[in-house]
């Protein structure tokens, strides 16, 4: 790979503030345009405060929408230190409208531009000099009582729980010793000493690409090289907890998420090439034989990890830019910013799946669960109505075998059921499905993401079809028109801010007769008196209470 030009230069390069931010920091001035980040210049203890306090718009009852950003511009730690390096959290997905914004698209276009970057990637292009190796901390400065890691704010995620700072927003680059196929994954790194980490690559079927790459170098008898990126383009960050083809390079979907080359540099003791534009580099080799103990952590799926072996980082080299920002995400029990950053990606990717390469029709939405199960256990599928019961079907098969790790419990509801909204979701489980007929429970599936407590044995499917099977009557609720009008009054009076969770107001479920229409209007009108003297001359006797009307005869 040549020095080639900046690839920013280039005039066929898209408008700017239209395509992706090439650069954390320029990530940052955007958000900082559109509202969406709040600098905190107080003292904040990176070890006790900063975590919590970032947590709060999480646990706060705060909608997704109200999440920022934040920038913490005096951080300080346990021991009293003060750190010239600020802090971003949430800064890559506290929201999918962040997410958005790093991406250079509209919410909307979010699915679309993955799908073409993996068809159509661009290769990196390796430049000469980087504002990634500015400043360089090897040798006996990475030994000193202070220096090395220290150097670095990492804050503490779980206050209480985790037994040391973490790097979190991490972009861990590895590459395969046979093919030189680079993969690049997010995987949680616990400060060990000055000169060490503790890493963590999940060895489960489905999960990370650089614990394969391991394996092979175990075999070698060789120690794994690893650039751990801290902070640089989200769009390169992004492709992290991605589960793309491990054939894939990664850095060349990010380009093709960028539009342009990804600007790379050799590190400086590893030969792995890495983003030139990155805030922070931790550059090391990992042990290929011997694991320590690393954790306890605050896991995504929303229990503390206890302390597993895992791998041994030796660090080799610190490197990052002279006015560097350091990155941390919020993971832990979700939502999280985490979960933010993997839902807005894989559900347009598994709406493709079904849609496209299954071809099923009707398919409307893939809505992960978010809150409290960490997106992989449970799974909605949205259908148009009037869909044949072989395509919902087909689409439940098809959702839960896509991942090894996602799709514990797979339901198909029905289009006028919101995915989003637990109640309706129970509502449509307890009129429209049947468990004897309408639930196929499948074995032997990967136990997935989740606390090790009681081993690792093997977990089962659940598919279940909600969807409505017939015509039904409609929602008891006021047709829109009249909560609409409603709802005006109640704003007008000043009452208490409403967040309306659908469904909020009345529609036809197929079942319905026009005469009721009339009946309805004259009710409204005032008239109901003359619906009475209508039903008064349709008396019969002979019946049983509540026969149907529609099922007599007049």
């Amino acid at each position: 790979m040549l020095d080639q030009p900046d690839p920013r230069s280039n005039p066929s390069a898209p408008h700017e503030g239209t395509a992706p931010p090439l650069d954390f920091q320029e990530h940052l001035a955007r958000l900082a345009a559109a509202g969406l980040l709040t600098r905190i210049d107080r003292p904040i203890n990176k070890d006790t405060e900063l975590h919590p306090l970032v947590r709060w718009q999480f646990q706060g009852g705060l909608r997704e929408d109200q999440r920022r950003a934040f920038l913490f511009t005096n951080v300080t730690d346990a021991v009293g230190r003060r750190y010239d390096m600020p802090v971003a959290i949430g800064a890559l997905a506290a929201s999918a409208q962040i997410y958005a914004i790093g991406m250079g698209r509209a919410i909307d276009d979010i699915g679309e531009g993955w799908m073409k970057a993996i068809a159509n990637p661009i290769p990196p292009m390796r430049v000469a000099g980087a504002p990634c190796q500015e400043v360089v901390v090897k040798g006996d400065a990475l030994r000193k009582a202070d220096g090395g890691l220290k150097l670095l704010p990492v804050p503490i995620s779980t206050p209480g729980y985790d037994a040391a700072p973490y790097l979190t927003a991490t972009l861990c680059i590895t590459a395969d010793p046979d093919t030189g196929v680079r993969n690049m994954g997010t995987y949680r790194a616990q400060l060990k000493a000055t000169d060490r980490l503790g890493v963590r690559m999940a060895a489960r079927p489905g999960g990370a690409g650089g614990y394969l790459h391991w394996q092979k170098y175990r075999k070698l008898k060789m120690p794994m090289p690893i650039a751990i990126v801290v902070g640089c383009a989200p769009v390169v960050m992004f492709t992290g907890p991605q589960k793309l083809p491990i054939v894939c390079d990664e850095m060349a979907v990010a380009g093709g998420l960028a539009g342009v080359p990804i600007r790379t540099v050799k590190g400086l003791t590893v030969d792995l090439d890495i983003p030139a534009d990155a805030e922070c580099v931790v550059e090391g080799l990992i042990d290929p034989e011997l694991l320590e103990p690393e954790g306890p952590f605050g896991e995504s799926h929303g229990h503390v990890a206890l302390e597993d072996f895992n791998m041994s980082m030796q660090v080799t080299a610190i490197t990052h830019k002279r006015e560097a920002v350091w990155v941390s995400i919020l993971s832990e029990v979700t939502p999280s910013e985490s979960s933010v950053m993997k839902r807005v990606a894989y559900e347009p990717r598994y709406l493709v799946h079904l849609r496209d390469t299954l071809a099923i029709k009707g398919v409307r939405r893939v809505v992960l669960h978010e809150p409290l199960t960490n997106l992989r256990k449970v799974l909605f599928v949205q259908f148009a109505p009037g869909v044949a019961r072989s395509e919902v079907w087909r689409a439940l098969y098809g959702a839960a075998s896509l991942q090894a790790d996602i799709g514990k419990y797979v339901i198909a509801v029905s289009e006028d059921v919101d995915p989003d909204n637990p109640h309706a979701v129970f509502w449509s489980l307890a009129y429209r499905a049947n468990p004897i007929e309408d639930v196929q429970i499948t074995p032997h599936r990967s136990p997935g993401h989740g606390p090790k407590t009681g081993g690792q044995r093997d977990e089962s499917t659940m598919l279940i079809d909600a969807t409505l099977k017939e015509p039904a009557p409609p929602l008891a609720l006021p047709k829109r028109e009249f909560m609409e009008a409603a709802r005006k009054i109640w704003d007008e009076l000043g009452l208490p801010q409403l967040i309306p969770q659908a469904p909020w107001h009345g529609y036809s479920l197929g079942e319905w007769d026009a005469a009721w229409d009339i009946y309805a209007s004259r009710a409204i009108a005032g008239q109901w008196e003359d619906s009475g003297r209508e039903t008064f001359a349709r008396r019969r006797g002979g019946l049983t209470p509540e026969t149907p009307v529609k099922d007599v005869k007049e």
